[in-house]
């Protein structure tokens, strides 16, 4: 178990193996073991639990070891609610007189981030800005990624996006946990009515990335332009549609519930 390293999500409980190789069956009573974790940021260690001539000394509330384990050279740490402060390094001291083994692991403690998106639709005018808020908190460790993409009717791929992202300076709470906001500037055109934006988080404690979405409605309210309402003949049947210049869109009675575009001949 020397210089292995587990991970533990923030407030779960953690195994910490110690496995003890060689032996069938061990007699408990004439054997011992002690726990010790050594923070980060110190090089004092600190003792978490200690079994030795058949009694227990549990100086870190709910550490325990398995005795019926034990006897099959099972002598990992169990640790309920793992905190933050208790990442570092864990050092298993096993005696089986009269012999000695020490095995050491690096136990990693992260939280995933809470991640939201804000809005989720919003209907905006033709080149008027809208700015989404793309936003990760309660996550450990600092590091995370943010990335943007998009698709449209026309297009139903994802394309990432590299232009109008403001990403501020992840920030760090009081309790150690981090936080970060990005966000996507966007000044559409009307053929970017119904594109949706997606906003994809990545940390080392998600199995798989968080993402959200978010609809753009782009509309053009009556005063900026001249509509006419044109007549398609679709399979002998006439429909209305909503058009401005040769922008056109079928089977609304606004362009705000408008979704597939036509072009139309006067």
């Amino acid at each position: 178990m020397a210089g292995t390293t587990q991970k533990v999500l923030l407030n779960d409980n953690a195994t910490i193996v110690c496995k003890i190789h060689g032996y069938h069956h061990l007699d408990i009573t004439v054997m011992g073991i002690t726990w010790y974790r050594k923070h980060q940021a110190s090089a004092t260690e600190v003792k978490l639990f200690e079994f030795f001539d058949n009694h227990q000394m549990i100086l870190r509330s709910g550490a325990h070891v398995s005795e019926r384990r034990l006897q099959r050279g099972d002598a990992s740490l169990q640790l309920p609610g793992v905190q933050l402060k208790e990442a570092g390094e864990y050092r298993c001291e096993v005696v089986v007189t009269p012999y000695k083994a020490v095995g050491t692991v690096n136990l990693e403690v992260v939280a995933y981030p809470v991640s939201s998106l804000s809005p989720e639709q919003a209907m905006v005018k033709e080149n008027e800005e809208q700015r989404i808020l793309c936003m990760a908190s309660r996550f450990y460790p600092k590091n995370i990624t943010i990335t943007w993409k998009k698709w449209t009717p026309k297009d139903p791929r994802y394309l990432e996006i590299s232009e109008g992202i403001i990403t501020n300076s992840t920030t760090e709470d009081e309790d150690g946990m981090f936080r970060v906001t990005s966000y996507l500037m966007v000044k559409p055109s009307l053929e970017d009515n119904m594109t949706v934006y997606q906003c994809v988080v990545w940390h080392e404690s998600l199995p798989t990335s968080q993402s959200h979405n978010f609809t753009l409605i782009v509309t053009v309210s009556e005063t900026e332009g001249l509509w006419s309402l044109c007549h398609a003949s679709m399979d002998g049947n006439r429909e209305d549609n909503f058009c401005l210049g040769q922008h056109c869109y079928q089977h609304c009675s606004n362009l705000s519930n408008c979704t597939t575009l036509v072009i139309c001949t006067f």
